[in-house]
């Protein structure tokens, strides 16, 4: 079936097609009288929803454009002839937002209500091999779901989560569906405030520190120039480092954290200070002298500069002075082009040198470093969308750990699809 007849059928929908004992003239030249649509055409007619050729075709096997459709469902608004199924007017309504706004048709409202709960998915494919000198090597063969729902409360606030799902492809075992967060978010004129758990990606220095959730509270204000802050309480077992350290100590810390984020044209830069308290620091191997402290202030800055649309720059450090040893992390990439995962054959490439101690980066973003982040060492790594939705990446690190200065190497492969 044509998009005209789809769009016919659905518009007629909207009208209320029980229209078979309607009667008016042939409203088009083209559409006979005993042609299945004829009643429900004379019908959108009248209310003054399709117009029809100048010449009195409807040309109903001719394939019509986005704009064209935009136009029938702006008059169907606009018209609000009896029996207009409303729902439908306001899907179509999300649907064609664009192309509405370019008529001056304003849909914003419209396409917010249209469904009160939305979901969008991602699904993932994990390789990794880790293979320390004179060590045993380590694999992950996962496969992993990931559902986004997002339910409108009102025109400023939203409920967000994340359920997750695991399967370990090398053993055929599967993790239960788990709640990775929830939180309602408000939104207001540069402010917005989160409340639940929610994600702790450290902004200022792109992921150097955490990229991970905490449960407490965030306020964020400004636009160019942004302040946030955040309070709460954190899962120190989680930290892809020292983690295992806090096994069987008070693993969840108190939180607090400031930064202050600046971002103009080709400019990003931030400053950042996050506080964590928890008996569990007392644990970790080498974190201070007499085993005594319990706190962790680290303090991070970060900098980026993007040369032209290929090049960019970007540099972290950060400084935790509660932690006797390894208490810097610090990391550096360039950048080459970008794969955008609604353009298909789009790709980008990096190398990055990277520092970073379990003692200051508890919970990196860096793929590389999950489960294993007390290393030093070089890092390339290649993404490439070979079809719309659908990214993969690939990248190996080689460098030396930070306590036995031994060879340590890391090959990762992930492939997404996204719906």
């Amino acid at each position: 079936m044509n998009k005209t007849m789809v769009s016919f059928l659905a518009l007629a929908t909207m009208a209320g097609a029980s229209t078979t004992a309607f009667a008016a003239a042939n409203p088009f030249s083209d559409v006979p009288a005993g042609h299945w649509a004829y009643d429900a055409l004379a019908q959108l007619m009248a209310d003054g929803v399709i117009e029809g050729y100048g010449d009195g075709t409807f040309r109903g096997e001719r394939q019509i454009t986005r704009y064209e459709m935009a136009q029938m469902v702006a008059k169907a608004m606009a018209k609000n002839p009896a029996g207009i199924d409303k729902a439908l007017v306001d899907k179509m309504a999300a649907e064609f937002s664009d192309e509405l706004n370019s008529l001056g048709v304003r849909v914003s409202n419209l396409e917010k209500h249209a469904d009160r709960v939305k979901w969008t998915g991602e699904l993932r494919y994990i390789y990794k091999s880790d293979r320390d000198e004179n060590q045993k090597k380590s694999n992950l063969n996962r496969l992993e779901l990931r559902l986004f729902p997002t339910a409108e409360v009102n025109d400023h606030w939203n409920i967000k989560a994340r359920l997750t799902a695991r399967v370990n492809l090398k053993e055929s075992s599967s993790t239960d569906t788990a709640l990775t967060y929830a939180y309602a978010e408000g939104k207001y004129k540069n402010f917005r405030v989160n409340l639940g758990k929610m994600s702790n990606y450290s902004t200022n220095d792109d992921g150097l520190l955490t990229d991970d959730f905490f449960a407490g509270v965030q306020l964020a204000f400004g636009s160019k120039l942004q302040a946030i802050l955040e309070a709460g309480r954190w899962d120190m077992t989680r930290g892809n480092g020292a983690g295992a350290e806090f096994e069987g100590r008070d693993a969840a810390a108190n939180y607090q954290g400031i930064q202050l984020n600046y971002s103009q044209d080709k400019w990003f830069a931030g400053l950042g200070y996050r506080r964590f308290q928890t008996d569990g620091f007392r644990n970790v191997a080498g974190y201070s002298r007499d085993n005594s402290e319990d706190k962790a202030n680290i303090f991070s800055v970060g900098a980026s500069y993007r040369f032209d649309r290929n090049f960019n720059l970007a540099a972290a450090f950060a400084k935790n002075t509660s932690a006797d040893h390894w208490s810097t992390s610090h990391s550096i990439k360039l950048s080459y082009k970008g794969a955008k995962r609604a353009n298909a054959g789009t790709w980008g490439a990096y190398a990055a040198y990277r520092y970073i101690s379990k003692c200051v980066s508890f919970a990196p973003t860096y793929e590389s470093m999950f489960s294993r982040n007390h290393r030093k060492g070089f890092e390339v790594g290649l993404q490439y969308v070979p079809a719309r939705n659908i990214l993969a990446d690939v990248l190996y690190f080689q460098g030396k750990t930070l306590d036995t200065d031994r060879d340590s190497k890391t090959l990762y492969g992930r492939v997404r699809f996204y719906f």
